[in-house]
């Protein structure tokens, strides 16, 4: 090793001794600065009765709780209104109607004979026009 190796080394070696000796000191707390468990628990409880501090499993402190501007009475008017007039629904009929009646309302309103779709396609078929059942590409 050269020198100025050997003072790089010496340098670091100061430098860590120094920081090895001031960290216990910078860690500790001194025993004035220690809350007892009874005074977090104090603290705790006045921040969160000030506001500062959420309850734990609060999503939002500024969450006002809903108010309804209608009675109950009123809703239930409304509701039963909406439904004397056909406003309301069975639940899932609309997925029924869709998956169920409308492909077939789609297919009823056709004005072709079942011979003039089957002659259709077989004109279709010869002139390549659709590929024949099995036909790959």
């Amino acid at each position: 090793m050269n020198r100025s190796q050997l003072t790089r080394l010496a340098a670091f070696a100061a430098v860590f001794a120094a920081a090895a000796a001031a960290a216990p000191a910078a860690l500790a707390q001194t025993h004035e600065a220690a809350l007892s468990r009874a005074e977090v628990n104090e603290a705790t409880r006045t921040a969160i009765a000030s506001g500062h501090m959420m309850p734990a499993g609060e999503l939002n402190m500024a969450q006002a709780p809903m108010v309804s501007e209608k009675t109950r009475e009123q809703r239930k008017a409304e509701t039963l209104a909406a439904n004397r007039n056909g406003a309301l629904s069975a639940p899932g009929s609309v997925l029924y109607y869709t998956h169920n009646v409308a492909p077939r309302v789609a297919l009823a309103a056709s004005t072709k004979t079942r011979a003039d779709r089957k002659a259709e396609t077989m004109q279709a078929i010869k002139q390549h026009q659709i590929m024949g059942a099995g036909e790959a590409g």
